[in-house]
């Protein structure tokens, strides 16, 4: 028999309750990066390509961005109390799996499982923590549910570089079971199962039509490259199946009497603007952690731990731009504050494109904590701009699509700089070999003859490296710069919308996790 919605204000183990859910969190939040520096190792351990191995990625965000729309029924039909700790025990089972997978194939399922039952974890922590806390406190109960979003992908690369050189990166998956089992075991004892209205009905139609869409697109990008694109008839499957769901989608929308994504709210001129810049911003959030990983590694030669390290720079400075976004709430415009921040993005990136592999340790922190300054100082005011002039009867949805969104965006932004690197780095190998003849005069004299010289296999199998090296470098260059053409423009956006005199309300606490995600 289902019971009443807890009173927060007799809530017995409360504090016990919060220890669990701040654990699950961070248990989540943690896996956004923690891989990400374990991926040339990866790469070896399960004989992928450089683009292969970013489908370790992108098959976690496309799994967990989808299925974050139908956690709100799931959890309404089941019980949050089940439904959570069904969610807990299949993101540490699977985490376990990842921690074997002995190809990309089992991999591949196995991150995609994983974000299948993560997805429902952080929103539901977060609805807990609203529940169990009476109305006076929970303002304290989000800053201390934000300060773990936020601490977890600031440690993340430097846990996961630590784990991978220490152990083996296998160990990124593994450190979730001692989390995972606390956490079940705490929820299991001390949480009340809460049961209120019947679950409302989900459009399922319109869900699985969308669901169809993202997924056939997500992979015809991520085995484009492997395919030779469109003249792979896998490929041209795959655009139709994405053309097909997302058509169906569309018309479902403007013509079901309840879809679970309202046409109505895009006639609000400052959501739909931020969902589109919001999408923008996606592409770069993802994609530029993912390039400076294997940067550090494959070309600046830095020890997988200390390549983690390096990293960690980026979170601290988004933390900064968020308490600095949120000082700046009420003093200044929020479009101000975003185009500050993407001025500062933009300028990150361009910096990075004119690195070398012996970029100094300074220079590379300092760019690195102005780009996660940057996304701070856009996220926290792009969440309350783009909710100021929407009705709240849209905000559920909105936040949802939101969500929805910027996992997309990041995980479209992974597979376009994988495969741009990719191709980019094929291109300039050809190219700079093309001038490396016998003939050449810069072959035949000094060093270059004699570490290089083309009448010994020692000498050509050097070069070739140098060469590979070289055209790696100017590829990661060119993925910079690709990422300042998206970072840039966006800013053009912003024009769009409208202040926020007359706001109906505030904007949703999800922005702490939407910025560190």
């Amino acid at each position: 028999m289902p019971q009443s919605v807890i009173d927060p204000d007799r809530v017995p183990h409360r504090t016990l309750i919060t220890i669990c859910t701040m654990i699950a969190t961070l248990m989540q939040v943690l896996d956004s990066t923690i891989a990400n520096v374990a991926l040339p190792y990866m790469q070896g351990s399960l004989s992928t390509t450089s683009d292969q191995i970013s489908w370790v990625l992108t098959s976690y965000i496309v799994a967990a961005a989808i299925m974050t729309a139908p956690v709100g029924w799931l959890s309404a039909r089941f019980g949050r109390k089940n439904f959570f700790l069904f969610c807990l025990a299949g993101f540490t089972l699977t985490s376990m799996l990842c921690g074997v997978a002995q190809s990309l194939d089992e991999m591949v399922l196995f991150r995609l499982m994983q974000g299948v039952c993560g997805a429902a974890i952080v929103p539901l922590s977060q609805a807990i923590m609203l529940d169990i806390y009476p109305p006076q406190q929970r303002g304290q109960a989000m800053v201390m549910w934000g300060m773990g979003v936020m601490v977890g992908p600031i440690i993340g690369p430097t846990l996961g570089g630590w784990l991978t050189d220490a152990y083996d990166w296998r160990w990124v998956f593994f450190i979730n079971l001692p989390f995972g089992v606390m956490a079940i075991a705490g929820f299991s004892i001390f949480m009340k199962e809460q049961r209120g209205a019947p679950a409302p009905p989900f459009d399922w139609t319109g869900f699985t039509a969308l669901s169809l869409g993202l997924g056939a697109l997500q992979l015809m990008l991520d085995r484009g490259e492997g395919q030779d694109w469109f003249s792979s008839s896998e490929i041209l499957i795959e655009m139709t199946l994405a053309a097909l769901g997302f058509y169906l989608f569309l018309v479902h929308v403007w013509l079901a009497e309840k879809p679970f994504i309202s046409p109505k709210m895009f006639h609000d001129v400052n959501y739909s603007t931020g969902s589109f810049l919001m999408f923008a911003v996606g592409i770069v959030l993802l994609a530029s952690t993912v390039l400076l990983a294997p940067y550090l590694q494959t070309l600046g030669g830095h020890p997988v731990w200390e390549a983690g390290l390096l990293m960690a720079p980026r979170g601290v400075g988004t933390m900064i731009g968020m308490m600095v976004a949120g000082k700046l709430g009420g003093k200044a415009d929020p479009r101000a504050v975003m185009l500050a921040g993407l001025a500062f993005l933009a300028y990150s990136f361009w910096e990075q494109a004119g690195w070398t592999p012996s970029v100094q340790t300074f220079t590379l922190t300092w760019v690195t904590s102005i780009q996660g300054f940057a996304l701070g100082l856009i996220f926290i005011p792009l969440q309350m701009i783009a909710y100021a002039t929407l009705s709240p009867a849209y905000r559920a949805d909105a936040t949802a699509l939101f969500s929805l969104v910027r996992n997309m965006g990041s995980a479209i932004g992974v597979s376009i700089a994988s495969f741009m690197l990719a191709r980019s780095a094929q291109v300039m190998h050809s190219q700079i070999a093309d001038t490396l003849t016998p003939f050449n005069r810069m072959m035949q004299t000094g060093s270059a003859y004699l570490y290089w010289n083309v009448a010994t296999s020692g000498g050509r199998s050097a070069l070739d490296a140098e060469v590979s090296r070289q055209a790696l470098a100017i590829a990661y260059s060119n993925d910079f710069m690709l990422m300042f053409w998206v970072s840039f423009p966006t800013a053009l956006l912003i024009l769009l919308m409208k202040g926020p005199s007359g706001a109906p309300g505030a904007a949703p606490p999800q922005a702490a996790h939407a910025a560190m995600d």
